[in-house]
Formats: C-alpha cells, structure tokens, sequence
C-alpha cells in the first residue's frame, strides 16, 4: 500500500465522528488493496458481536443465525494468538469447520484469508481480516508485501471503535483463586482435563468447577477463550513450570507450551 494513500486512510479515520465514515474508509481501503474484504470484528464476552465490513449483509445475519461464532476456525483459532495468522494455518479438521468454509466461499467470502487479533484493554477482543479469491501464490505475495500496513490499521481501527464504542469495553477482570490459575495454566501448556485432574489431585467435576468458575471471572466464552484472555491479562504464565499446587507435582516434568 502506497505511503501517501496509508496516510490518507489513517488521517480520514483519525477525522471520523461517525460509524457511517469508517464503513467508507473501510469500502475504500478493499478497493485499494483490490481485494474482496476487508471486515472489522469485536467479539464480546456474551457473544455480542459488533463491527463494519463489506461483508454481504445477507452473510452477517446467516452467520449470526448459524450460530458460527461457535465453530469459525478465524475467531477460534485467534483466540489462542497474538500475532497475524493466515486463515490455511488454521483448524479446519473438524466436519463443522468444512461445513462452516464451504458455506461462506458460496457466499463470496473467498477461499483466502489473513487475520490480525487484537487485544484491548480489560481483556477486549476484536479481528481484522481481509480476504479474497486466489492462489496461495498470489495471496502469500499479497500478506507478505502489505502485512505491516495491515497490523497498523488494524490496531487503528480498533482505537477508534473503542473510542466510539465505550460502553462496550469489558469490565475489569476479577483475580483468579490460585486453584483456578493452575487449573488455566496447565491447560495453557497443553495438558488435558484428565491430565490436570490428576496433577492437581482432584476429580474431572471439580476441574470442571475450577474452568467454570475462571471462565466466569474472565468473562470468557469457552475455555480457550478463557485461557487466551488470563494470558492476556497476565494471570497466568506459560514458558516456566507452572505454580506447584498444594499436594501438586512438584519437580513433573514441564510439557513443552502449545504454539500461541
């Protein structure tokens, strides 16, 4: 993207007063990337959804009556990172996530994608993606010139949607019980629920208990995104031995961290 016309972009969004003038900046900024999409989208902790693109409207509200925030590989698959992820490094394994993919290139979404996650204050979540029909070739050569430009504007587009939209920005986190840090680092590093029930010398239903509780507190809408916001926040710490719980495993060895 050309210096003076980034420029221009984030000058004229730095000016807006107004939803209606980002969803133009937004319009322009796909046509000079002569790209298919370019969509910004906050995911609050209840679900709530909130942004401007240029999505067909028919595809946002089909996608909000699907229920897809439940199974898109995007926002699943974001949740757990903090650095630009292109859409074919995702999970798309599962018979839901092809289902969800097969549905959304009908409805011209494109069968390329990047996404940049961005994190604000108090845990906030939100995404910047841009996609378009192509070859991989084409489309890595895309990413690799403009992905500078693209976190830029993303984190952008972020300030002023909190700018406009303040009473949208979550709560502050409530401290998490040291039971319930284990219980989200363990699971941060990769273990799995029976795995951490035995570490920490309880059953799978308090276990249960434990993510419930932290999941509430964080604000979260499943456990990942749980344990994204808690890493997030700095409630937790994945890269050292995890905290030895009282009748823990001190001296266990340390399972390698999932890839964030």
């Amino acid at each position: 993207m050309a210096k003076s016309r980034l420029d221009n972009f984030l000058h004229g969004l730095g000016n807006a007063t107004e939803i209606a003038q980002i969803q133009g900046l937004i319009v322009s900024l796909r046509d000079t990337f002569r790209i298919d999409h370019t969509v910004y989208h906050w995911v609050s902790a209840d679900g709530e959804q909130y942004g401007f693109g240029t999505y067909d409207p028919k595809w946002v509200q089909h996608y909000v009556d699907k229920d897809y925030l439940r199974v898109d590989p995007v926002v699943l698959g974001c949740f757990q990172r903090f650095h630009p992820v292109d859409w074919k490094m995702l999970d798309w394994s599962s018979k839901a996530a092809r289902a969800f993919r097969k549905d959304s290139i009908a409805h011209g979404i494109g069968n390329q994608g990047f996404s940049v996650p961005i994190r604000g204050p108090n845990g906030q979540f939100a995404l910047f993606s841009l996609s378009h029909h192509c070859s991989d070739a084409e489309w890595s050569a895309f990413t690799t010139k403009n992905q500078r430009d693209i976190i830029l504007i993303a984190h952008f587009l972020n300030q002023k949607a909190l700018d406009f939209e303040m009473e949208r920005q979550p709560e502050p986190v409530r401290p998490l019980s040291p039971r319930e840090v284990d219980t989200l680092t363990y699971l941060a590093m990769g273990y799995g629920r029976s795995q951490v029930a035995e570490m920490l010398l309880i059953s799978e239903h308090t276990l249960r208990a434990y993510i419930e509780s932290a999941r509430f507190k964080l604000g979260a809408l499943n456990t990942t995104h749980a344990v994204a916001r808690a890493l997030a926040e700095g409630l937790i710490v994945v890269g050292g031995a995890a905290r030895a719980a009282e009748g823990g495993w001190p001296g266990r060895e340390e399972k390698t961290p999932l890839r964030a």
